[in-house]
């Protein structure tokens, strides 16, 4: 019940259906009272709020310091191969008549595909897959990933599902069971990235950050691109949101690392298994 509360609460507030509930009781005040200039200020700069927030330089300005805690892993010469890489649910859906990765919405199939990146650098490496099924779905998140996985041709074998956790702090304790103490890639959006360590680090385990997903854009775009607003980066806006009424949650829970919880991961991947062994 809590869960679905949460859930229902932060969809609510995102901004899009926020600013249109602003927007509605500008339009109640403007119609039904007498407070025709509190009305006219609520719609005003709900619509100003809502049109910035829909711009490339402005969503992407807000995006990118979410973005930009940890780089794109990479291996070196220096770097020890890794056994297992989490990759952690997000948006899909399933139907069979489907291309695989087309079940894959919006943050998803980059998660994947980065993963599928990261197997084929670490040789040997387990790709684990999270998520449980929405409400109504035969297949959970994990599996429809998973399904994508085997299609780009990864065995079987070296797959993992975790079809239980409905969160990404039940994704840390499912993935706590297998892990154990040894370091491993954690996949995610960037933007979600610091988060989700937390709550891995809460569970006293030690994730590399693998970014995926990178939404703000810093590279050459047209100019009509940064000019007009879209939907497409009222998306990027959301997703700061998001993740600022998730931190907000995560604080108010208290889940934090533990204090002995690795906090420099430019060094962990590089951590070989003997050195595992010893943490």
């Amino acid at each position: 019940m809590l869960f679905a509360l949460k859930k229902f609460v932060g969809s609510l507030l995102q901004p899009l259906p926020l600013l249109l509930l602003l927007m509605g009781a500008g339009l109640l005040l403007l119609w039904f009272t007498q407070r025709q200039r509190a009305g006219k200020t609520i719609i005003a700069v709900s619509w100003l709020l809502l049109i910035l927030l829909s711009l490339q330089p402005v969503a992407d300005r807000l995006l990118l310091p979410l973005e930009s805690h940890y780089p794109t892993w990479r291996k070196t010469t220096q770097t020890n191969d890794i056994d297992y890489i989490v990759v952690l649910g997000g948006g899909y859906t399933y139907n069979a008549e489907w291309a695989p990765s087309s079940n894959l919405i919006g943050n998803s199939l980059p998660r994947v595909t980065e993963g599928i990146r990261l197997y084929h650098a670490n040789p040997g490496a387990k790709l684990i897959f999270t998520g449980a099924a929405a409400q109504g779905n035969p297949v959970s998140n994990a599996k429809t990933a998973a399904l994508v996985a085997e299609s780009l041709g990864i065995p079987n074998q070296d797959i993992v599902i975790l079809d239980t956790p409905r969160d990404t702090e039940e994704e840390a304790a499912a993935t706590a069971k297998i892990v154990g103490r040894q370091p491993f890639l954690l996949v995610t959006s960037a933007n979600h990235l610091p988060r989700a360590l937390r709550f891995f680090q809460a569970q006293g385990l030690i994730p590399i950050p693998a970014p995926a997903n990178q939404m703000a854009i810093t590279s050459a775009l047209n100019p009509w691109e940064k000019t007009f607003p879209s939907a497409y980066y009222l998306s990027h806006s959301e997703r700061v949101w998001y993740e600022t009424l998730g931190r907000i949650w995560q604080s108010l829970k208290g889940a934090t690392p533990p204090s002995a919880a690795p906090t420099d991961h430019s060094s962990q991947g590089d951590s070989s298994r003997d050195a595992t062994s010893k943490s």
